[in-house]
């Protein structure tokens, strides 16, 4: 097990508990206590969490994995459903994209679908082959090296652990933007309560890329379904396309398609 996987399945397991032992992260992760007390100590140095005698604990009373820490959880169905995801959205479309390990997959499928080039107009000038609106920073600068896709940054705050921007400066520019498909990654998805986020800011922003979208697709592998987070993005009756991967279990399947919301699982 490399570093970097060692480090995060050790926040994993002080996401999951909030407290962190030396011998109980030794034996779970099949490696020395020493070898775990130099990883929390770096971690420490890192901010990522607070070192105790004996172990460590999480930041705060709510604890979020960072992006960076995410990205190889669930990975192969992640890039499934991201592909999956990208089918849906047509060419020279408008398409709002939040932040998120799922939602940067799509802009990686849409940009590699995406590089043959302009889409011709009636003027002189083409098209962009696709316009994206995020306020995501990391997608923004992946997008940002591809001529053919026109990237608008909303503005805002960034928020370290997500590369999201929210806050007023964020509002202010989707609510000035029309979008064809809003694509947007969540914390949570409930049959009653619809989608979710962790924090309300984050939630706010994705509300509102759904009152700027004529669809929205929701993308997120099936740890999330049947998860209730903090902030509530819309109710069900707003999704138009739930996509997953093949461990949706049947009977939240079937409460999807009954609340309006086409299922795709891959």
């Amino acid at each position: 097990m490399s570093k970097q996987e060692r480090w995060s399945a050790l926040l994993e397991l002080l996401a999951a508990e909030g407290r962190l032992e030396v011998e109980e992260a030794a034996t779970a992760l099949d490696v020395s206590s020493a070898t775990i007390r130099r990883d929390l100590d770096e971690l420490a140095e890192q901010q990522m969490l607070v070192r105790t005698r004996g172990g460590a604990i999480a930041h705060g009373v709510s604890y979020e994995l960072p992006l960076r820490y995410k990205s190889s959880r669930n990975a192969p169905e992640k890039q499934r459903i991201a592909a999956a995801a990208a089918d849906l959205v047509g060419d020279g479309e408008v398409m709002g994209i939040n932040g998120g390990t799922t939602t940067t997959e799509v802009a990686r499928a849409l940009a590699l679908r995406t590089g043959g080039g302009q889409r011709p107009t009636h003027g002189s000038a083409p098209g962009p082959a696709l316009t994206v609106v995020t306020n995501a920073l990391n997608i923004a600068g992946e997008l940002a090296v591809r001529p053919q896709i026109k990237i608008v940054t909303t503005g805002g705050v960034a928020r370290p652990q997500t590369f999201e921007l929210v806050g007023p400066l964020t509002m202010g520019v989707l609510s000035e933007v029309v979008l064809d498909v809003a694509v947007l990654g969540v914390d949570g998805v409930d049959p009653q309560l619809g989608i979710m986020a962790h924090h309300e800011d984050e939630a706010g922003v994705s509300r509102q890329f759904t009152e700027r979208a004529h669809r929205v697709i929701v993308v997120t592998d099936s740890s999330k379904l049947g998860r209730r987070a903090f902030a509530r993005i819309c109710g069900l009756d707003r999704v138009d396309v739930l996509v997953t991967d093949t461990k949706l279990p049947a009977a939240m399947s079937t409460r999807l398609v009954e609340a309006g919301v086409k299922v795709i699982t891959v």
